[in-house]
């Protein structure tokens, strides 16, 4: 018997984890990185001068696809009797 195998994980831009355009936050999902530790080492590398960092980040933004956003939440069904009603003052 053999078991399914899990998806691949994808590199996609954060849609809950993001400052800016979810780069940062997606690099660190992807990875289980911190992502402030991301976002310092990216912060750092465009001060200290590697200016391929600002494009390599901007090219990122554009590349990569949105994350997809979480279902919204549903309460959860009862198999019980509905709850009685508030009297009424």
């Amino acid at each position: 018997m053999t078991t399914p195998t899990p998806a691949p994980k994808r590199l996609t831009r954060s849609t809950t984890d993001k400052w800016l355009g979810g780069v940062c936050g997606g690099l660190a999902q992807y990875t289980g990185v911190d992502a402030n530790l991301i976002r310092l080492i990216t912060v750092v590398l465009v001060v200290v001068g590697v200016g391929t960092t600002l494009l390599v980040y901007l090219a990122a933004w554009l590349l990569m696809p949105q994350a997809q956003e979480p279902s919204p939440w549903t309460p959860p069904t009862t198999d019980g009797p509905p709850a009685p009603q508030p009297p009424s003052a």
